[in-house]
C-alpha cells in the first residue's frame, strides 16, 4: 500500500504507524485514531452526517484489514476496535460495516493475525451488547470454526469472545432463535471434538434461558445431540447427556408441547446404536414418549418393535438397556385396545405422521443402525403433531408392518429366547384385541407358529401353544367366509364340523390347506373350564397334529 496516497482523515503519521511491523506502534497509531474518532463522531452526530464515519471505517476495512499486507491487516484489525469504542453506544450503527472484515480475518493463515481478530471482535462485541444480536449467526460461524483452531492462543481468544457473547445472549430478551436454528442444525453434525463441545455449550446456555423455548425446535437437533453422544471424549460425552436430560426434564413438565411424532423415527434409529450409551439414552427416551404421547406413538409401533425387541435378549452386560426395553415393550403392547379392531384402515381418523414402511422396518440390523438421518428421510415423512390434552387420541392401527416385523424376529434363528417369547405374546395380545384384522395375517403367520413347537425352549412352546389355542378358538375365523363376526357379537361360536380328505392327493400341501384344517378343528370334550390354561392349550396343540398327520398320511378306507 502506498503510505503516500490521501487517507484523510487519517495522518500520514498514522497510517505509517498502522503498517509499522512493531505491535507498539501500531498500538499507538489505533489510540491516535481512537482519539480523533471520539472528536469526530460528537462533529458528525451534531451535523447528523455519518458518511464520513463510514468514510474512515472504509478505510480501515479496504486499505488495512484487507490488505495483501500483513503488517497492514493486523493495523486494520486494531484500528477497527479504536473505532469502535470510540463511537460507543453509536456502535451499533455501523456494526455490519466493523464486524465484516474482522470476520474475514478469522480465515487468514496466520495464527497471530486470527488472533488479533479475536481481540479486535472481542472489543467490538463488547462494546455494542445487545447491539450485535442482529449479526449473531456471522459472529456464531465464525466462532464455531475458531473453536477448533489449532493454535492455543486463538483458540483461548475465541472462548474469551465466546464467553462475552453468551453473556450478551442470556441477558436480552431480543435473540432470534427462528433464524438460529437452521445454522445450529447444520453445525451439530461437525465431527471435530471442539466444534462439538462449542455446540453443546451453546445448547446448554439457550436451555437455561426462560425466554428461549428450544423445546419447540428439539427435533431439528435432536439426531445431531445423539451422534455427538457417541463421541470418543468422555467430556464432551457427559456434556450432551447432561443436555439431552434437561430437554426430557422439559419433555416430562411440558408434554403437551412436544412434537412426539417428529422425533419418534430418530429415536427408533439410534435405539439400534452399537454405542450402549446412545442405545441406552434413546431406548429411555422411548420408555418416555411412549408413557408421555400413548397412541400418538402407534403409527411408529413397527419400527419401535424393530428396535426394541432385540434388546429383550440382551444379557447382563447390557441389563439396563434389556430393562428398559422390556417397559418400552408392554408399554406400546398396552396402547393396542379392542376398539382398534373396529377402525376401518382405509379412514383414519385423525392426521398423524404416516408409519414407515414395511421395508423401512425390516431393513437389516446394519442398515437401521448407523445412527445417522438421511437428509431426506424421516423428518420429511414424519408430520407434526401436538399433544393438546391427557385424552385419548383415536389413531388407525397398521397391522400390517406390525405382522411383519414380528413374523420377521419370529422366524429369525439367531434371536433370542426372550425375543421370541415377547412375538409370540404380541401376537396372542393382537388375536385378542383385534381379531377380525389379526385373522387375515393367519394364512401368512400359520407355518412359523407349527415350526415353533420344534423350539428347544419349552416357555416359547407354551407360548405358542397358548396362540394356536386362541386362533382355533376366536370367534372371527370361525365365521361364514373368515372375515368376522357380523354383527358385532362377542360370543365365540359353536365347533364346526370338520372335513377331513379321505386321501392324501385330495390336500395341497400349500400351508394356507393346513391353516384351514387346524383352525376349524372341533375338539369334542375340550373346555377351558375343565382343565388349566397350560393343560388346554397342549391339549389343542396335540389335536392339530393328530388333524395335520390324518391329512397328511390317511389310513385305508
Amino acid at each position: 500500500m502506498n503510505a503516500e496516497r490521501d487517507l484523510s482523515p487519517l495522518t500520514p503519521g498514522v497510517v505509517r504507524a498502522l503498517t509499522d511491523k512493531l505491535y507498539e506502534k501500531r498500538k499507538v497509531a489505533a489510540l491516535e485514531i481512537e482519539k480523533n474518532n471520539l472528536l469526530l463522531v460528537r462533529e458528525f452526530v451534531a451535523q447528523n452526517n455519518t458518511s464520513q464515519i463510514k468514510h474512515v471505517i472504509q478505510i480501515l476495512s479496504q486499505e488495512f484489514a484487507l490488505s495483501q499486507h500483513p503488517h497492514s491487516r493486523k493495523g486494520g484489525l486494531i484500528g477497527l476496535a479504536a473505532c469502535s469504542i470510540a463511537l460507543g453506544k453509536d456502535s451499533g450503527l455501523y456494526l455490519k460495516e466493523l464486524i465484516e472484515p474482522v470476520l474475514t480475518c478469522f480465515n487468514d493463515a496466520d495464527s497471530r493475525l486470527r488472533y488479533y481478530a479475536c481481540e479486535a471482535l472481542y472489543n467490538i462485541v463488547k462494546v455494542a451488547r445487545g447491539s450485535v444480536l442482529p449479526h449473531f449467526n456471522v459472529l456464531f460461524d465464525g466462532l464455531s470454526k475458531l473453536a477448533a483452531d489449532p493454535d492455543p492462543n486463538v483458540k483461548s481468544g475465541s472462548e474469551l469472545l465466546d464467553r462475552l457473547l453468551k453473556d450478551i445472549v442470556t441477558e436480552s430478551n431480543q435473540f432470534d432463535l427462528v433464524s438460529f436454528i437452521p445454522l445450529l442444525r447444520e453445525r451439530i453434525y461437525s465431527n471435530n471434538q471442539y466444534a462439538r463441545q462449542f455446540i453443546i455449550s451453546w445448547i446448554l446456555v439457550l436451555e437455561s434461558v426462560p425466554d428461549i423455548n428450544l423445546l419447540d425446535y428439539l427435533p431439528e437437533i435432536l439426531d445431531g445431540l445423539f451422534q455427538i453422544l457417541g463421541d470418543n471424549s468422555k467430556e464432551i460425552r457427559k456434556m450432551c447427556e447432561v443436555a439431552l436430560g434437561e430437554f426430557l426434564k422439559e419433555i416430562k413438565k411440558n408434554p403437551s408441547s412436544v412434537k412426539f411424532a417428529e422425533m419418534a423415527n430418530i429415536l427408533v434409529i439410534h435405539c439400534q446404536a452399537a454405542d450402549d450409551l446412545i442405545q441406552l439414552t434413546a431406548m429411555c427416551w422411548m420408555r418416555e414418549f411412549i408413557q408421555l404421547a400413548g397412541r400418538v406413538m402407534l403409527p411408529y409401533s413397527s419400527g419401535i418393535l424393530t428396535a426394541v425387541l432385540p434388546c429383550l435378549s440382551y444379557d447382563d452386560r447390557k441389563k439396563n438397556i434389556k430393562e428398559v426395553a422390556n417397559v418400552c415393550n408392554q408399554s406400546l403392547m398396552k396402547l393396542v385396545i379392542p376398539e382398534d379392531d373396529e377402525m376401518d384402515e382405509t379412514k383414519p381418523s385423525m392426521t398423524i405422521a404416516a408409519e414407515p414402511t414395511s421395508e423401512e422396518s425390516l431393513s437389516k440390523p446394519e442398515a437401521v443402525t448407523t445412527g445417522s438421518l438421511d437428509a431426506s428421510g424421516d423428518s420429511s415423512n414424519s408430520g407434526v403433531f401436538t399433544v393438546t390434552s391427557c385424552e385419548r387420541i383415536q389413531v388407525t392401527l397398521n397391522l400390517d408392518g406390525i405382522v411383519q416385523v414380528l413374523d420377521y424376529h419370529l422366524s429369525d434363528t439367531a434371536i433370542g429366547m426372550m425375543t421370541r417369547i415377547a412375538v409370540l405374546k404380541w401376537l396372542y395380545h393382537l388375536y385378542i384385541k383385534t381379531p377380525r384384522k389379526m385373522f387375515r395375517h393367519t394364512d401368512s403367520l400359520f407355518p412359523i407358529l407349527l415350526r415353533t413347537l420344534s423350539d428347544e425352549s419349552e416357555e416359547v412352546i407354551l407360548k405358542d401353544l397358548e396362540l394356536l389355542a386362541e386362533i382355533a378358538s376366536s370367534p372371527a375365523g370361525q365365521t361364514e367366509e373368515g372375515h368376522g363376526l357380523s354383527d358385532g357379537s362377542d360370543v365365540r361360536p359353536g365347533p364346526v364340523e370338520l372335513h377331513v380328505p379321505a386321501r392324501a392327493g385330495q390336500l395341497s400341501s400349500s400351508s394356507e390347506c393346513l391353516c384351514a384344517t387346524a383352525l376349524c378343528l372341533p375338539v369334542p370334550g375340550l373346555s377351558p373350564c375343565s382343565m388349566t390354561p397350560l393343560r388346554f392349550a397342549q391339549a389343542k396343540g396335540e389335536a392339530y397334529f393328530t388333524v395335520i398327520n390324518q391329512c397328511l398320511h390317511p389310513h385305508p378306507a
